[in-house]
């Protein structure tokens, strides 16, 4: 392959991966669909450094630590359109709403919210909040939150190349199923990011981003037997905040 059609490939990548995950305004002339997702990390990391910004500006105006926190929380929102707090919504009703496979999933397709969805959206919620309250003013907060993002997006790219596709349609069906390669690549950019943003620190937080990674694949394999779109988005959303969890109680 010439060199031109390696970087011609590898624009799309990029586009293509910014644009499923993210709502930055990048061209896009072909959706490669599963052969970007080695960018997801990429994604999560520009994510990340979007919110450390975020946290820098509001403790250089003086803001509480608590609305500084809020403020990360709506930006990284903003960023990727709240599609990760809406897949862990819709999982959690499904899973914990359904009696069988068949209505788990049609819950799920369901846009509106139940008792479960928003029992998780609240939980979590007030934990990453108090988990970014306390990291706000530490010196590290930008180095976590680049970490965070782009370690939590590394399980989603793993559960497409191992586990089937719960539904025929859906964004995830639609995208693709990527080979194990590329899954990997994924994995190792993800982690080649968190060491440099946090040096050895980052080994740690890779093992709480892995809990509920692997939790959530359990669950989603017992009760759908597979994996949508929305429950790669509650992956990225659950191991994200154990990350800021486990981050707030390490770092000083």
């Amino acid at each position: 392959m010439a060199l031109r059609d390696i970087m011609a490939q590898l624009g799309d990548d990029l586009a293509s991966g910014f644009g499923l995950l993210s709502r930055l305004p990048l061209p896009q002339r072909v959706f490669s669909g599963a052969r970007s997702v080695w960018v997801w990390p990429l994604v999560g990391a520009v994510i990340g450094a979007a919110a450390g910004l975020a946290a820098w500006a509001g403790t250089a105006t003086g803001l509480p630590a608590g609305v500084t926190a809020a403020g990360v929380m709506a930006v990284t929102a903003l960023l990727t359109g709240a599609m990760h707090e809406d897949g862990l919504a819709d999982s959690a009703d499904g899973l914990f709403g359904g009696w069988t496979p068949e209505r788990r999933l049609e819950i799920m397709k369901d846009s509106r919210i139940g008792s479960y969805g928003m029992l998780a959206l609240m939980i979590t919620g007030l934990a990453r909040w108090s988990a970014l309250t306390a990291l706000i003013a530490a010196p590290s907060a930008m180095a976590v939150l680049i970490a965070a993002g782009a370690l939590s997006r590394a399980p989603m790219a793993v559960m497409m190349a191992l586990m089937p596709n719960a539904r025929q349609g859906g964004l995830s069906a639609g995208t693709g199923r990527p080979s194990l390669p590329r899954a990997a690549l994924a994995c190792a950019l993800a982690l080649t990011l968190a060491l440099a943003a946090l040096g050895l620190v980052a080994l740690p937080l890779t093992l709480a981003a892995l809990v509920p990674a692997l939790a959530m694949a359990r669950l989603a394999h017992a009760r759908i037997g597979g994996q949508t779109g929305d429950i790669l988005g509650a992956t990225q959303h659950l191991s994200e905040t154990a990350i800021l969890i486990a981050a707030s109680a390490l770092l000083p």
